[in-house]
């Protein structure tokens, strides 16, 4: 295992999205590990590491709000936009006429406490020890610096971090009493390794704490 920290995030809002809702967002009782990764990235990343999130503590109770907007129901294509750029024709997207209403089950009053760790990738140049990055993340999250904001899932919903030191003890969770609650199969990451297939793995919270598996170690299926 290599250098660990432990980050308390929280926010407003959160919507961690399960792939398996087409036409509303619906979002996961908690937190994925694959969301936690792009937080601890949003602080600090670069191909010479590669974070591993080990353990994550719900700290606040769950709970849902529904909201329903509208959007715009499609993207203007990447070649039309390159086309526009050539040709210097006007580009457009009249929203009134692609406008559709969507629901949001979303989660309010977040907080969390995200344990990781990161590996060397090998990637980097000799000068990158694991001691160079870890200094690097202590000093970033302990300024709350970022390459850009965090977020709970969605863009829209930001996130807030603060790292927690060593000798400081960690938030209460309010399931700190709950011996185990069966959270169902959630999304763990993308395996990009392997034509970028999305693994899961069942999610069980035991006094408030989930522990993250590996993708290497048994329970992960596609």
């Amino acid at each position: 295992m290599g250098y660990g920290i432990r980050l308390h995030v929280w926010g407003d809002y959160a919507c961690f999205t399960r792939p398996e809702m087409k036409a509303e967002r619906v979002s996961y009782d908690v937190m994925t590990p694959s969301a936690a990764r792009g937080i601890l990235e949003a602080i600090h990343w670069k191909p010479a590491i590669r974070w591993v999130v080990d353990r994550i503590h719900v700290l606040n109770e769950i709970r849902f709000e529904m909201i329903r907007r509208n959007e715009v129901s499609n993207k203007i294509p990447v070649r039309n936009i390159k086309a526009a750029m050539s040709s210097g024709e006007p580009l457009r997207q009249v929203a009134p006429d692609e406008r559709q209403q969507r629901a949001t089950l979303m989660l309010k009053d977040v907080a969390y406490v995200v344990e990781a760790h990161f590996e060397l990738t090998g990637f980097g140049e000799a000068s990158e020890t694991e001691e160079k990055h870890y200094n690097i993340v202590l000093r970033r999250a302990r300024h709350g610096q970022c390459f850009h904001r965090p977020y709970l899932g969605c863009r829209e919903f930001a996130a807030h971090f603060r790292l927690i030191e060593e000798d400081e003890p960690l938030p209460t969770s309010f399931y700190a009493d709950v011996e185990e609650k069966d959270l169902g199969w959630m999304l763990h990451d993308i395996d990009y390794e392997h034509d970028m297939t999305p693994k899961f793995f069942r999610a069980v919270m035991r006094r408030g704490v989930i522990d993250v598996p590996r993708f290497s170690s048994g329970g992960i299926v596609s």
